[in-house]
């Protein structure tokens, strides 16, 4: 199986249509099935939203859907009606081109907010990216860097998985590399599959999948206006209903792929130095972990601490203390990179250089551990880069 395996009846493509000032990179793409396909979404909580996400949101869930668009390099948000009608016309053209209703396509942007979109340079390119629908890797690849800005790499994952009646394949895009955080979605992103899933089906997998993975990861703590996650299932396979064990390895699946791309994102977070996982575990609810997971991993203190390979413990526990979690510093224990550091309320003796040198191998692993109750959570997040300061004071000028 390619890596790059869209499954059975979806196409995609990518061109360059002159919204991004540089004509070497890709900045609208196109994900279509061949027949209707079931279709789930999830967006943005942000109140201020772009207009695609208005849209998008408002064809949702349904079992009709047959593309999502997608233009790169302008948001088309705060935007006002002009950024909604323009939206809207985009699906209205590319569905004319594929033969099918607007309200079977949906859109998504991403770029700088507060700029109207060109029709000009979108009509360029409309025809191109119809034209160039393909089943191939190559497709695939054209799909995932169209929805590319500031990412230095496109995001795709794949997973197949054996049901009763054959094969169901899930293949995923997605893009990101910094304005991420946790609430939601917090990026594009395109999952298919070629199994047969229910409307109720596809709306479950898809959140369960999301609140797991892109729900789980944050660079700075913005939640973007344009997050969008849209699930497609066409069930092309013709493996038919899921029974309830197939339906779990397809929901799987999905997780698997959803958790592969928001990985990808924070291992491609801007300025990046180090890719951070945080385990919270012990704890009185799942919440309670999520909670003590995002608000360190969302540190400033800590993360940059993670840039200079600082084992400054001091910082993770005092962040675990800020949260709503009622908790003590005794109910807290603490690893790094696999060294124990803080143990029930008291440091642990560790060589500090020992530890600081494993931090600087890129991998950094938080495990915070709790007296308080059995549940458990898991984020990703970057570090804290002068270079990420440097590529966000200069994305406009």
């Amino acid at each position: 199986m390619s890596e790059h395996q869209l499954p059975t009846g979806f196409k995609a493509a990518g061109v360059y249509c002159g919204i991004k000032s540089d004509a070497t990179k890709l900045d609208l793409a196109l994900f279509a099935s061949d027949r209707p396909a079931t279709v789930a979404g999830v967006f943005t909580q942000n109140q201020v939203c772009g207009a695609p996400v208005k849209v998008s949101r408002e064809r949702v869930p349904s079992t009709t859907a047959r593309a999502v668009v997608i233009n790169s390099g302008n948001a088309n948000a705060a935007t006002g009606q002009r950024g909604i009608d323009d939206a809207e016309w985009m699906t209205a053209e590319i569905a004319n081109r594929i033969d099918c209703e607007p309200e079977s396509v949906l859109v998504c942007s991403t770029g700088v907010i507060g700029n109207f979109l060109s029709r000009d340079a979108l009509s360029s390119g409309f025809s191109a990216v119809v034209d160039g629908l393909a089943a191939t890797p190559a497709g695939y690849v054209a799909g995932a860097t169209g929805m590319m800005t500031t990412d230095t790499v496109a995001k795709q994952s794949v997973r197949e998985v054996s049901v009763a009646l054959g094969t169901v394949r899930v293949s995923g895009a997605c893009k990101g590399a910094a304005m991420i955080a946790p609430n939601m979605a917090t990026m594009l992103g395109v999952v298919m599959t070629d199994a047969e899933l229910t409307a109720q089906q596809a709306d479950a997998f898809l959140r369960d999948g999301v609140n797991k993975s892109f729900n789980s990861i944050t660079v700075e703590g913005h939640t973007s206006t344009s997050d969008s996650v849209i699930l497609l299932a066409n069930g092309a396979s013709g493996t038919g209903s899921l029974n309830t064990a197939d339906a779990k390895l397809v929901a799987t699946a999905i997780l698997e792929v959803c958790q592969e791309l928001a990985q990808a994102i924070i291992r491609d977070a801007e300025g990046a130095a180090h890719f951070v996982t945080i385990h919270a575990r012990g704890f009185a609810s799942v919440d309670d972990a999520r909670e003590i997971c995002k608000t360190v991993a969302n540190d400033a203190l800590v993360k940059t601490a993670v840039t200079g390979n600082d084992p400054n413990w001091g910082r993770i526990i005092s962040a675990c203390g800020r949260t709503p979690v009622k908790l003590t510093e005794e109910n807290l224990s603490l690893k790094i990179n696999g060294t124990c550091i803080y143990k029930s309320g008291a440091p642990a003796e560790f060589d500090n250089a020992v530890v600081s040198a494993a931090m600087a191998t890129r991998e950094v692993v938080f495990e915070i551990d709790s007296d308080l109750g059995s549940e458990a959570a898991c984020f990703w997040t970057s570090d804290l880069t002068q270079e990420y300061v440097r590529l966000n004071s200069e994305y406009t000028t």
